[in-house]
């Protein structure tokens, strides 16, 4: 069974550029590990085709940041999770968490769900 992914694109805001936001299967997964005030991924960086924060999955696979607690990921750890590609299915797997939280599961989704998640949330962030 695959998971479902959902990505918003959050507005700029006065000290932050557009972010990210992810609900799987509903429930929203940066908030929950980075805590109130915390951050997601900026948007740009992480619809990039490349670079070391892209979402976009590859055989490789990478870790990739995807929050950040207010206090700053130097002060108590970052939210990653290494992002792969395994034919058609793309895994979110081996989680890194900030200081006291828990980690969350890996994630499978549909490869082509995945990428179409992205694709619509690149434009929603370029229109």
């Amino acid at each position: 069974m695959f998971n479902r992914l959902e990505v918003s694109v959050l507005p700029p805001g006065p000290r932050w550029a557009a972010q990210l936001s992810f609900r799987i299967d509903g429930a929203e997964v940066v908030a929950a590990a980075v805590g109130k005030g915390g951050r997601g991924p900026f948007a740009e960086e992480a619809l990039s085709a490349e670079g070391q924060d892209s979402l976009w999955a590859t055989g490789e696979g990478r870790p990739v940041v995807l929050g950040e607690p207010e206090c700053t990921g130097g002060c108590c750890g970052y939210l990653s999770v290494f992002v792969q590609r395994h034919g058609e299915i793309v895994e979110w797997s081996d989680w890194q968490v900030p200081v006291d939280e828990s980690r969350p599961p890996a994630f499978r989704f549909d490869a082509d769900q995945y990428d179409a998640e992205l694709t619509r949330a690149l434009t929603t962030l370029t229109s």
